[in-house]
Formats: structure tokens, C-alpha cells, sequence
């Protein structure tokens, strides 16, 4: 597209969502089953307390183009959240294909990446860059998209670790019983031992304030037909204790009247 005066934004001529490739036909297949699983729990428990639904983003193994003056450059994070963003995208309501930083506006918030033997060394920026290729992940999430927080996940070893932005540079942070709480979004995110989708493992989850992991919809809706259940009990065992008691005021009547007429006198029922 020729330049005009002024020169438009980078909105109007850089490639959006839909010029951009969703997915690499080269690379191999779907990731496997906790690539998949982990990533829906995330998303199901991130609840920033300051932050309204329709303003959270969150995606995995999306394609994330991060460099406008390399438009065919991304990654493809196992898991990230973008905050101050519509939930669909645009104007258009749509659902996205990819995130577009130049588009969005504005940088993911937090990644996650889970370990996998042939991605440690990137994940962990342990790998030389080749000038001649894209740069690595830890870069791009440090030096480019300056992204604040950066976790990673082992679940081979249940070692969760957190990279904090300081400065121009991630610094690893000290974490309590494998938990690191952010006090921007009033949530932590830490390992709970639990079973998730029948699946009783290490996950990596969100928690909130007091230290409580934050249900998913479904346990929601199980603790909410729990505590029904629950109410249901109390107000039988409400109305049992009430017809005890009405049995007990009528044997006390029927006894005292009983008495009565034993002595020769008929008492009054009106």
C-alpha cells in the first residue's frame, strides 16, 4: 500500500487477524492431552477481581504476532492472558483466528508455557539465537512484548516457576508452597493436587485472596446444587422437628385430658 500525508496508522496498513495465518501447516500435530486440559483450567479459574469478562482475553496455542516490521513472525504461547481487551474481537464481534499485538493494542498480561523435553531450552531462553531465524520465546516475552509475568510448568517434576519483569529483564521469584501472588489482579497462581476432568495430577491453577483455589464453572454449579441439597436437608430436618413437637403438645393434651376425666370432670376443648 502506498504511504500517504500523513502516513496512516499501523491499523490501517498492516496485516489484521484475517490476512494473517492462523496455524503452521508445517508443524506436526494437535498438542497432547495436558497441552489441551491444562490451558482450559487456567482459563476456567482467571478471575481478576478489577477486570470485567468481557474485558479478559485468554487463548492457547494461538498464534501471537508480536513484530510489526516482521508481520509473518510469531509464537504460539501454551497459554496467555491479555487484559483491557474485548473478549471477541473488534468492532466485529468476532471470535479471532490470532492475536494481532499492532491490532490489539495491547500485550498479553501473563504467559504460561508447560514444558515439554523438546522446548525446555527455549522456554527457558537457554538456547543462542540465530540471526538468521525469528528470536526465541524468552526474548520475545522479555525484550519485545515485555510481557510482566511469565510462568513455566513442569509437570514431569510439579516445579512451577514465575519470571517477574524488572526493568529490562525477567528475575525469577521466590515462591511459598509453589505459589506466587499478584496483587494487581488480586490472584495467585500456584500447584494444587486434585483431579480435573477425572484426571488426578499436579495442576497449575488460580487462587484467590484468602488462599482459596477459584472453582471452575462446573465445581460451581456442583457446590451450588451441594449447598441446595444441603438447605433441602435443613428445612426437613426444620419440619420433622415441628411435627415432634406437635406430637408432643398433643399427648400432653390428650394426657392432661385424660386425667381430667378420670377425676370426674369434662374438660373444655372449644
Amino acid at each position: 500500500m502506498y504511504q500517504t500525508d500523513p502516513p496512516l496508522s499501523p491499523k490501517e496498513t498492516l496485516p489484521t487477524m484475517y490476512d494473517l495465518p492462523s496455524e503452521d501447516p508445517e508443524e506436526k500435530g494437535l498438542p497432547d492431552q495436558f497441552h489441551l486440559l491444562q490451558p482450559q483450567l487456567l482459563s476456567a479459574t482467571f478471575t481478576p477481581a478489577n477486570y470485567k469478562t468481557e474485558e479478559i482475553f485468554t487463548a492457547s496455542d494461538m498464534n501471537l504476532y508480536y513484530d510489526s516490521r516482521h508481520p509473518l513472525w510469531y509464537k504460539r504461547p501454551d497459554w496467555f492472558a491479555v487484559l483491557g481487551v474485548p473478549y471477541l474481537y473488534g468492532d466485529q464481534q468476532d471470535l479471532r483466528l490470532s492475536y494481532v499485538v499492532w491490532q490489539e493494542g495491547v500485550n498479553p498480561y501473563i504467559v504460561v508455557e508447560l514444558l515439554s523435553p523438546g522446548t525446555e531450552k527455549e522456554d527457558l531462553g537457554q538456547t543462542l539465537r540465530d540471526v538468521e531465524k525469528p528470536p526465541g520465546k524468552w526474548e520475545i516475552y522479555e525484550q519485545i512484548l515485555r510481557v510482566p509475568y511469565y510462568a513455566i510448568f513442569d509437570r514431569y517434576q510439579s516445579e512451577f516457576r514465575m519470571f517477574q519483569l524488572n526493568g529490562d529483564r525477567y528475575t525469577e521469584a521466590t515462591l511459598s508452597n509453589s505459589r506466587f501472588w499478584i496483587p494487581s489482579i488480586e490472584l495467585g497462581l500456584g500447584v494444587w493436587q486434585g483431579s480435573y476432568k477425572n484426571v488426578n495430577m499436579p495442576w497449575l491453577r488460580w487462587y484467590d485472596k484468602d488462599g482459596n483455589w477459584v472453582l471452575t464453572p462446573t465445581e460451581q454449579e456442583r457446590q451450588r446444587a451441594e449447598q441446595e441439597r444441603q438447605r433441602a436437608d435443613q428445612e426437613e430436618q426444620r419440619a420433622d422437628q415441628e411435627r415432634q413437637r406437635a406430637d408432643q403438645e398433643r399427648q400432653k393434651t390428650e394426657k392432661l385430658i385424660a386425667q381430667l376425666r378420670s377425676l370426674g370432670l369434662e374438660p373444655d376443648l372449644d
